[in-house]
């Protein structure tokens, strides 16, 4: 097996290799930190990485294997998102105003992949305090997506889902509070799950905020069911986790008799043509595979999904204003804008928000009842520049202007946050942009949307498996690749 395909081996596979002494984890960490080294001075996607305590947690590994004692994740290279805690390593949520110590402990989603066998290589990039729809940040600089270096691989788990597809990680944390998880998996084509609401536990105070989700993020269906089966249940520490549920199996790939609902804008969203018609044709696969399709009109409206974007500068937005009130010299113009939208919410903003969803949820549920899964674009535009900053980039689909949150088709079901929801490839612009699908489940159903996908990804032959399936990662020096980022982080409050 040569290096590169090494470095894009599926998890489940590489436990495979593991078990019957194929492959060691020695093997699988020194390719995935050689990818990474190849790479990183384009993608700029791990800014954090740890090769010799990774080196010797490979070696930890092995003995494992050797004695019949692996874990689920033994010995698998996991990128953990740069704004949860890993206790002795410093966490700065992609900002300046961080202070650079190490963490004293570990927050609970990251300790489940350490018990796993999980091996923590590297920090992935998120912009500051997960707050945009691109990865950039005075403290990182420029992440960029591997299949496209001049745009962006989303966010805010951007970081996460670029190594998935640059190859320098197997498995990434990502978490997911407006689409931080399914919209950078869409726009790189990778895989993301958002998780029913208290299905996987979380540090607080925004474990108590529905919108708030972590899930895992991979390069398929199966591995990301794998990592979700470590990730998921109760912890004391979380009151509003769900009870225990049965893990995640395979099952068949027949979906015969499932009815399945599909909106191409979700009612609320101008979505460009090419996005449109590449997600079509992934439904197609869906209707091969015995479902039936029916497209449906919702009734929300963009009013509702404001209402969903004031939720969040309710609570969300106040913690970024607070670090924006003393240090905001230090921090991003995108971070700043989100913190003085803050500033101007009110009360009434988190009722309107309430009563938004009520009514979101009203008109999905009679769809729901006869639909096992509703189907939609993850993302309303193909790409956008991966230095966005508005005052340089105008953004638009078929000539009208758009906002830089109307790029994602995700916050309806953090607003809706007891659906699980599944982000899977849906193929790629005639520019070679990754486009997501959404699937949808009902309430709590996260077993539905985990066997449509893995249907899904059976049928299409899986991602990456060959290299003509992965991105070409241009060679370049650091400074060119990710050069300070632009005028808009000089933005003072």
């Amino acid at each position: 097996m040569s290096p590169d395909d090494l470095a894009y081996l599926g998890a489940v596979e590489a436990l495979d290799h593991f078990r019957r002494r194929s492959l060691s984890p020695v093997e699988l960490m020194r390719a995935m930190l050689a990818r990474a080294e190849a790479t990183e001075p384009v993608v700029n996607a791990l800014p954090l990485r740890y090769p010799e305590q990774a080196m010797q947690a490979a070696r930890e590994a092995e003995a494992r294997w050797m004695r019949g004692e692996a874990r689920p994740l033994e010995g698998l290279p996991v990128a953990i998102k740069d704004s949860t805690d890993l206790a002795g390593q410093p966490t700065s949520l992609g900002s300046l105003t961080m202070p650079d110590r190490p963490a004293t402990r570990t927050a609970v989603v990251n300790a489940r992949v350490l018990a796993a066998g999980g091996i923590p290589h590297a920090r992935s990039a998120t912009p500051e305090f997960s707050c945009a729809y691109y990865t950039h940040s005075r403290r990182w600089g420029v992440t960029r997506n591997p299949w496209r270096p001049e745009t962006a691989p989303g966010g805010s788990s951007g970081g996460a889902a670029a190594a998935l597809a640059a190859g320098s990680t197997t498995l990434a944390t990502g978490s997911d509070i407006a689409g931080s998880i399914r919209e950078p998996a869409a726009r790189c084509g990778v895989v993301g799950y958002k998780p029913p609401y208290g299905r996987v536990p979380q540090d607080a105070p925004f474990n108590l905020d529905t919108y708030c989700h972590a899930g895992p993020m991979a390069r398929s269906v199966a591995d990301a069911m794998l990592m979700q089966n470590v990730l998921a249940g109760p912890d004391a520490s979380d009151p509003a986790c769900l009870p225990e549920s049965e893990p995640l199996a395979e099952a068949p790939g027949d979906l015969t008799g499932w009815r399945i609902a599909w909106s191409p804008d979700l009612g609320a969203f101008r979505t460009d043509p090419e996005v449109v018609g590449t997600a079509r044709r992934a439904l197609a696969v869906f209707a091969d595979l015995g479902a039936e399709i029916e497209e449906v009109r919702l009734p929300w409206t963009p009013a509702m999904i404001a209402a969903g974007w004031a939720h969040l500068r309710m609570g969300f937005g106040q913690w970024i204003a607070r670090q924006a009130k003393t240090q905001g010299a230090l921090m991003t113009g995108y971070a700043l804008r989100f913190a003085e939208a803050a500033r101007r919410a009110g009360a009434s903003d988190h009722l309107a928000s309430l009563a938004a969803a009520a009514e979101m949820h009203a008109a999905l549920a009679p769809v729901m009842a006869r639909c096992r899964l509703l189907v939609a674009p993850a993302t309303a535009c193909a790409a956008i520049p991966a230095d966005y900053a508005p005052e340089r980039h105008a953004l638009a689909i078929e000539g009208r202007a758009i906002g830089e949150f109307d790029t994602a088709m995700t916050l309806p079901f953090n607003m809706l946050s007891r659906h699980p929801v599944l982000s899977v490839p849906a193929g790629r612009t005639a520019a070679g942009s990754p486009v997501g699908l959404q699937l949808v489940g009902r309430l709590l159903a996260d077993g539905d949307v985990f066997r449509a996908g893995l249907a899904y990804e059976a049928a299409v032959g899986g991602w990456y498996r060959r290299a003509a399936d992965r991105p070409r990662i241009p060679a370049q020096d650091r400074e060119q690749a990710t050069p300070p980022t632009p005028a808009d982080t000089e933005v003072t409050p």
